[in-house]
């Protein structure tokens, strides 16, 4: 390129709200950032009394949000003079996932029709919506008998939480819906699409990323699971498969071009190319400088883990995770995924319902305990287990609690019990082969709480870097934005000019680790004992060792 400053942005729609990054090209330099809550629901989630595993999205929330966090992260940005709106060279996105929508033969969201705008079905079925657990288990045991490829890359169990499952619910539940519904197209399409203009279910860019880890996608078969496999699921399903685009693309590839009814609603020049969309995780991973052998963590409400690994090295299916799919993440190199359902929302619902201090108190008083001291244990299950059980009708667990229990105690079980939880998922990739040396962390919490990340590196006993940027979603989306805008040859060069770590440093603590090894075992006892695993333990051994394990510890602080 010219000597001439050049921009992207990176558009990142998370749970509760969406955010806009603007981005220097040539050193990952943030002008600016602009964030807008989702006004429907609450917290920008549509609820059901009736149904607390319902979980949904107004689709009109995510229109509104682009212009507002870009046309504000745009006016923000001119506050520095080298920057132009006629310098933005690319626009990349991420969405949650997977949140399929159903929308109609144009690629018109269902709910914006005034016919189905307060109907719950209509609108978009967020990730965390589990009310599909039962057709999760019918397409698993149905690809089982049936001797199917499908769930070999996606871990063995389908999910809840992912594209067929939430559509066959559908099918079942809300006929109407089912009936008018022309297709599905998860939310990481559709913003690109709508963005473009190419919102056509048939052609609209179809991301790997999404088709691969949620919709069992893959070249191996042919793309998407047979029409013969669909409609035994249900006659007609395979409708779906018809009205999807002949193949996936990375978001390397380009979406379209920025329309110009959007572009001037956002102070943009149309024309700008739009990155093909991909979930929120696997940009922050990019965001955040992945590479093999580190494992990137993005923690928010839940957590996704994400790695890679060269095309060319073939590695085994492993159990339990979400998917091995090529360049799901990165051009030229296998992703991987997988992932806690609650984390910052189990710490949220604590602090909410129980530990009413805040969270700045009780991280105050919870770094002082020495691990093992509060003698509990915990499984961090409140939202089911994403991997590697891969069972949404699993729950939370406390064990060990005394009418001395503290708030501040319980409080760092729960965050013990997600670095038990993320021990096991790397544990299980471990034993298929891919080596993991080191984590890197970003999101809120890794941001803003040390006393969590050190509780990490003392449980995963392996060192930790947080990202350098505070939005690395977005800006793996901006580095999109800018390898489809030609600012960068190729997404290697753009990830090492865009991105990087801080200079902080978390290092397993040697006294804290053999403690935290012992409770780990623990832990997987009751992991394997719920999880249907091994339900053969021990469990009232289990609450005396918890015991001697606090005793020692409570000793040691008296020497």
């Amino acid at each position: 390129m010219s000597d001439t400053k050049a921009y992207s942005i990176g558009v990142d729609y998370g749970t509760n709200s969406v955010r806009a990054l603007v981005v220097d090209t040539a050193t990952g330099h943030e002008l600016a950032v602009s964030v807008f809550a989702y006004p429907s629901g609450e917290a920008g989630i549509l609820l059901d009394a009736s149904d607390p595993t319902l979980a949904r999205q107004n689709p009109q929330d995510y229109i509104d949000g682009f212009v507002a966090s870009v046309s504000e992260a745009v006016k923000l940005a001119g506050d520095d003079p080298a920057f132009s709106a006629e310098r933005v060279v690319g626009i990349g996105v991420d969405t949650t996932g997977s949140s399929p929508l159903p929308v109609d033969r144009a690629g018109r969201p269902l709910a914006l029709h005034p016919e189905f705008k307060d109907d719950l079905a209509a609108q978009c079925w967020l990730w965390k919506d589990h009310t599909s657990h039962a057709e999760a288990a019918e397409i698993t045991a149905l690809a089982q008998e049936r001797e199917e490829p499908y769930l070999a890359l996606c871990g063995g169990t389908y999910s809840s939480e992912w594209y067929w499952s939430k559509i066959l619910h559908c099918e079942r539940t809300s006929p109407e819906v089912a009936q008018a519904a022309y297709a599905w197209v998860e939310c990481a399409d559709f913003v690109p699409g709508y963005l473009t203009g190419n919102t056509d279910p048939h052609t609209m860019a179809r991301s790997v990323c999404a088709a691969g880890h949620k919709a069992m996608y893959n070249a191996r078969w042919g793309g998407l699971p047979s029409s013969a496999f669909l409609d035994a699921l249900s006659p007609g399903l395979s409708r779906f498969r018809d009205r999807y685009a002949a193949s996936a693309q990375p978001s390397s590839e380009s979406a379209g071009t920025l329309r110009a009814e959007i572009a001037e609603r956002v102070g943009l020049p149309a024309g700008i190319p739009v990155a093909t969309g991909a979930f929120d995780a696997h940009h922050g991973a990019v965001g955040s400088g992945v590479a093999p052998g580190t494992i990137v963590k993005i923690i928010g409400t839940s957590t996704c883990d994400i790695m890679t690994s060269p095309l060319d090295q073939q590695i085994a299916d492993i159990p339990g995770v979400c998917g091995i799919v090529p360049e799901s993440v990165l051009p030229g190199a296998l992703g991987i995924e997988a992932g806690q359902s609650a984390v910052g929302d189990l710490f949220n619902w604590y602090v909410q319902n129980l530990g009413r201090d805040g969270h700045d108190a009780l991280t105050e008083r919870a770094a002082v305990l020495k691990p093992g001291e509060s003698g509990l244990l915990a499984l961090d299950w409140n939202n089911g287990n994403r991997t590697v059980l891969v069972d949404p009708r699993l729950s939370g667990l406390l064990v060990g609690q005394s009418l001395h229990t503290t708030a501040a105690e319980i409080y760092r079980a729960l965050i013990e019990a997600t670095a038990f939880g993320s021990r096991a998922i790397i544990q299980r990739i471990r034993d298929y082969g891919v080596g993991i040396e080191s984590v890197t962390m970003c999101g809120g919490i890794a941001e803003k709480n040390p006393m969590a990340m050190q509780i990490y590196a003392d449980i995963l006993n392996l060192p930790i870097r947080i990202a350098r940027s505070g939005q690395a979603c977005a800006l793996g989306a901006a580095v999109f934005g800018a390898v489809v805008g030609g600012a960068h040859r190729d997404t290697g060069a753009a990830v090492a000019a865009m991105t990087g770590t801080k200079d902080v440093l978390y290092s397993p603590d040697r006294d804290a680790v053999p403690v935290y090894e012992e409770l780990f075992g623990l832990y997987m006892t009751l992991h394997d004992s719920f999880g249907g695993v091994d339900r053969s333990a021990d469990l009232g051994g289990l609450m005396k060792r918890l015991m001697a394990i606090r005793d020692r510890a409570r000793r040691s602080d008296r020497a």
